[in-house]
């Protein structure tokens, strides 16, 4: 930031006292307008201030000026990026953690890639590759499902499954389907009602110029039940006891844009339960991003 721009901000961040409301709302535009520049000007006026008024002000302008920087990032994504599921995911995750060290992240998720690829080849089946692919997710990092605290919003963030090693159905199968994917390995992701599951599909399908369809699927996944292998069949018993008509989309890979929707209502239905106002507003202005 230039010294002129630099020496505006921090005049304008003296008045965040200003009582009154409308006077205020311009500053704060302002400042604002700043964006990310803005945030560590902030961050040392909360910490030197001892003004409850002034430390609410700047957190919240903080808070304000992030959210809108993922909301940009997602929309971005949408557009130009929804291949990366990866990044689509931290960004959804830099929601509840906008100071996440993303490129610690990476590695974490780059060591379970290499650990999978050193043990792997393409001589083995897909079965084969599975049963690999299942050690080195369940056994040696020790992923699992967390059945104590199952819709809590902490399970669907990547930074907390990373150091938990706990997760729900679609956090769980996310961080599987962003592994095998890293490694052409043609798994793919299942937006099952009430569940998310995953597909192993015939990797000759894949290069088709057709729309992917359950006829391509060899088997399912189970990334909540330590990656058990199960058949369509099992899908069909399942939407019997939830009394759910059987739609294509419940057997059907679904693309990376519906995966991330999906994220994105599974974490405004979880906030929506323990009451959270504010984030379930705030989610839904970042599901228009990819709606």
């Amino acid at each position: 930031m230039e010294e002129t721009s630099f020496k505006e901000l921090e005049a304008l961040i003296r008045l965040m006292d200003e009582p009154d409301q409308e006077v205020y709302a311009q500053i704060s535009t302002k400042i604002f307008s700043y964006g990310l520049d803005a945030i560590p000007v902030l961050e040392s006026n909360w910490e030197k201030s001892f003004d409850d008024l002034i430390q609410k002000r700047s957190l919240d302008l903080i808070h304000d000026i992030q959210f809108q920087n993922t909301y940009v990032e997602l929309n971005n994504w949408a557009h130009f990026q929804f291949t990366d599921l990866l990044k689509g995911y931290i960004l959804i995750s830099k929601y509840n953690y906008p100071d996440m060290n993303v490129s610690k992240i990476e590695k974490k998720v780059n060591s379970i890639i290499q650990d999978v690829w050193l043990e792997i080849n393409n001589d083995l089946t897909g079965l084969e590759k599975v049963k690999v692919i299942n050690h080195i997710f369940f056994d040696v990092n020790k992923f699992r499902g967390n059945k104590k605290n199952f819709y809590s919003p902490d399970n669907f963030f990547i930074n907390n499954v990373l150091d938990t090693k706990l997760g729900n159905p679609l956090s769980l199968g996310l961080l599987y389907l962003i592994v095998c994917q890293s490694l052409k390995i043609p798994i793919y992701g299942i937006n099952l009602p009430n569940h998310f599951i995953l597909a192993y599909l015939d990797s000759a399908s894949i290069h088709k110029n057709e729309e992917l369809q359950d006829s391509d699927v060899l088997f399912y996944l189970n990334p909540f039940n330590r990656g058990a292998v199960f058949t369509k069949n099992e899908i069909d018993l399942y939407l019997k006891q939830l009394k759910l008509v059987p739609n294509e989309s419940f057997y059907n890979p679904a693309n990376h844009m519906v995966i991330m929707h999906r994220l994105l209502k599974d974490l405004i239905f979880s906030y929506n339960k323990i009451g959270y106002k504010d984030k379930v507003a705030e989610l839904k202005k970042l599901l228009q991003t990819i709606s």
